[in-house]
């Protein structure tokens, strides 16, 4: 008799240790899960990206060394900067341009590019993007100002075998 109380006693403390467990459980993922979402748009709201450095959605195009052609202008570009008080404000940089020479148009358009025909439309293009923009938004973040300039340039030629533009010696004044 002591064996089959004792028996349906561990069975009673069993189903209330699955309960409990479970109770737990519940409440864990669901504040997990709380958790995850307060992260995601603490993540959105400032603008975080969540992709590894260096992973395929993050990084330039891969062009092969020997296929990149890199064209500088030959002059520093000098652009008047946007201001909200009327005072003259300006940037100073040197651009060039990195072409893949195996890309769509190259074929059509590089030549001209690397031989100096194409430097006053490149030019007025990256004037138009950068004039726009205050001195501390180009101090602040100029890679998105790049990335516009990059856009600029691809839908002015209408092909996309500039991939990069490297901008160097970037002076405010």
């Amino acid at each position: 008799m002591k064996k089959n109380l004792l028996t349906v006693l561990i069975l009673a403390l069993m189903i209330v240790n699955i309960v409990l467990t479970s109770i737990i459980m519940v409440s864990v993922i669901s504040a997990n899960k709380k958790t995850a979402d307060l992260v995601g748009n603490i993540a959105t709201a400032l603008n975080l990206q969540w992709s590894v450095p260096g992973s395929e959605e993050d990084s330039e195009p891969a062009v092969a060394l020997e296929n990149a052609v890199v064209y500088p202008l030959p002059e520093s570009l000098m652009i008047p900067l946007a201001t909200a008080d009327g005072s003259d404000s300006y940037i100073i940089f040197d651009l060039s341009l990195s072409m893949d020479s195996k890309g769509d148009g190259y074929k059509k358009l590089g030549e001209n590019i690397t031989s100096g025909s194409y430097d006053s439309l490149i030019e007025d293009c990256v004037s138009s993007i950068v004039s726009v923009h205050t001195e501390e938004e180009c101090r602040n973040d100029f890679e998105s100002i790049r990335a516009e300039i990059l856009q600029a340039i691809q839908n002015t030629l209408g092909y996309k075998f500039v991939y990069k533009v490297n901008i160097s010696g970037r002076k405010f004044g």
